[in-house]
């Protein structure tokens, strides 16, 4: 014991900087790994998993009835392009520059009562989420040829990278800007609401079941409405923040308007 005493004495500085660097490099890995990638949702449950997926998923890539056709209001397209309303919109695409000082992200609205997955998924919606909108509802979109070919290169330009459920993420934000914000087709959704995924890189097969999917069988990827999106790990955003936040998948997170 005298001889350990006397040699920490010492070594006493070699066994302070050698306990300082093991706290150190403790601290670093809880930052990384503890506050890491689960970290980025701040733990409020939004973050899709496999437990939201629907078992079924595969299934409702099938082709069913045909498509009704929408009513779009040509005045409702010119409000929607108001500032305030989509011009501060930024999406998902290839933008590397940070628009704002980072923000705390939005947590998703507290559900009155438990969520059903099974309920949604029998519904046929290809996620289920803790706050689903009971009300949600839209009518079929008949895409012309010009549309569609758009439709699927926005998807893969944008969330290509989310295989089908990613794409047809995209392909109801678009759909639900039509429906409910007055667009009456794709390339005004992408010039007003400043989607920035690049479409002159082709597409995928996942692209093109994720829009058949969502506009010729009518089918949604969650019940409730998306309209905005954004990548964190791209930009930071306090507008996409201050609105309604729904869900994040892969990272991309989903957001209705407050």
């Amino acid at each position: 014991m005298k001889r350990f005493k006397e040699l920490f004495i010492r070594r006493r500085r070699v066994f302070m900087i050698a306990g300082v660097t093991i706290l150190v490099a403790a601290f670093v890995a809880l930052t990384v790994f503890g506050f890491g990638s689960s970290g980025k949702d701040n733990g409020n449950g939004g973050e899709i998993t496999e437990s939201n997926i629907n078992p079924g998923a595969e299934r409702l890539t099938e082709t069913s009835a045909a498509p009704t056709t929408c009513a779009t209001s040509a005045a409702s397209t010119a409000a929607s392009t108001q500032a305030g309303t989509t011009a501060a919109v930024q999406t998902t695409g290839a933008q590397t520059t940070t628009m704002e000082p980072p923000v705390p992200f939005a947590t998703a609205a507290a559900p009155e009562y438990p969520a059903d997955y099974q309920s949604q998924w029998d519904a046929g919606y290809l996620i289920a989420i803790d706050n689903p909108d009971y009300s949600y509802g839209t009518s079929a979109i008949t895409l012309s040829d010009a549309d569609r070919d758009l439709l699927e290169r926005l998807c893969m330009g944008e969330f290509g990278s989310g295989g089908f459920i990613g794409a047809a993420l995209i392909a109801q934000s678009v759909k639900d800007a039509m429906c409910f914000e007055g667009y009456s087709n794709v390339a005004d959704v992408i010039k007003y609401c400043r989607y920035d995924g690049r479409t002159d890189v082709g597409t995928s097969d996942a692209c093109r079941q994720a829009v058949r999917f969502v506009f010729d069988d009518n089918g949604n990827a969650v019940q409730h409405r998306l309209l905005y999106m954004y990548n964190p790990y791209l930009v930071t955003s306090s507008f996409h923040e201050s609105q309604n936040f729904i869900l994040s998948f892969q990272g991309v997170r989903f957001f209705d308007k407050r």
